[in-house]
């Protein structure tokens, strides 16, 4: 099977200064994302998972080293570059939704799709058939965030990194506020658009939800440790894919 690279790093190091004190996060790491992978970080708190997601989504600058993004170098980029780079490639989906109280979810969702489209109503059609698909009828759409609940909020913030056909996801901790069944119907959503072809890289602590990913880095001290491949989720095969994604982590200390 032909795999098209996505995002490739080379050598990627950052470094924070505390007091005078260095903190190396992240250590010289070479990783290659395919295109349609659905791929979750997992480390123990403060082991760099977020740095990472940051750095390679160009939300944030490496200290030393190279990412490249569909064979566009961004790490050399200046903060206005790395803003349209966002714009153009990116979505973003955080563990707090942070849609804007003022403006309904269809509202906040066009917000996003009008940084690169000026037809609001091609964008206004393609935002209802989006919140169809992840299972928020027409009665949300004209709500505002303070009447959703946190797994509609979060549905709605899909749409919203989905709005712009972004060539990859990042999500960071995305169940980490919702209950379990909030949590399943989100999940569930992401799933389903990465079976549909949408790239994915999730930071998560949580088993449950790095299940839902075919390909696992493990990152320790700033370090990949591990890299695990699955198949695509599918629901009646949890059991196996649990026994060895558990067994993997066991293995890395988690």
């Amino acid at each position: 099977m032909t795999t098209t690279e996505l995002l490739r790093t080379e050598k990627l190091c950052k470094t924070f200064s505390s007091g005078g004190v260095q903190q190396h996060v992240l250590k010289n790491l070479d990783i290659t994302l395919v295109q349609g992978d659905f791929t979750v970080i997992m480390g123990s708190s403060g082991s760099g998972k977020s740095t990472l997601l940051y750095a390679i989504s160009g939300m944030d600058k490496p200290t030393l080293g190279e990412i490249y993004f569909s064979g566009q170098k961004i790490s050399k980029l200046n903060n206005d570059q790395l803003a349209v780079f966002r714009r153009r490639n990116c979505g973003f989906v955080f563990q707090q939704v942070h849609l804007l109280d003022h403006m309904s979810i269809l509202d906040n969702v066009l917000a996003s799709g009008l940084l690169l489209s000026r037809d609001r109503r091609a964008l206004a059609a393609k935002a209802k058939k989006l919140f169809t698909q992840v299972g928020l009828n027409e009665a949300a759409w004209g709500k505002f965030p303070s009447q959703l609940s946190g797994g509609e909020a979060q549905r709605a913030g899909i749409v919203r990194a989905l709005i712009n056909d972004p060539h990859l996801i990042f999500a960071d901790e995305p169940t980490g506020a919702l209950n379990s069944a909030a949590s399943d119907s989100v999940l569930n959503v992401l799933t389903d658009v990465n079976r549909n072809g949408q790239s994915i890289v999730m930071v998560t602590h949580d088993l449950k939800t790095a299940l839902r990913g075919n390909r696992v880095l493990y990152l320790r001290d700033g370090v990949i440790c591990g890299d695990l491949k699955l198949e695509p989720y599918r629901p009646e095969q949890q059991h196996a894919r649990h026994e060895k994604l558990t067994a993997f982590l066991a293995e890395m200390g988690w």
